[in-house]
């Protein structure tokens, strides 16, 4: 799942910030594309637990 995220993360990284408003530009440069850094970012901006942040980037990068 990380490396299909980090292949593309330049050509997604946009429709992240449209599903997920509250990550600001730094956040999404911080994640460079790494899922981990992704579900971590989600967490701490939604209050998401772990899992489901997982559930939702997953779901977000299936539809990519």
């Amino acid at each position: 799942m990380g490396d299909i995220l980090e292949g593309k993360w330049n050509q997604v990284k946009g429709s992240a910030k449209q599903a997920w408003g509250k990550l600001t530009d730094d956040d999404l440069k911080e994640v460079e594309g790494r899922f981990d850094k992704l579900v971590g970012k989600l967490q701490e901006r939604y209050g998401w637990e772990k899992a489901e942040a997982e559930a939702k980037a997953r779901d977000w990068l299936n539809e990519k």
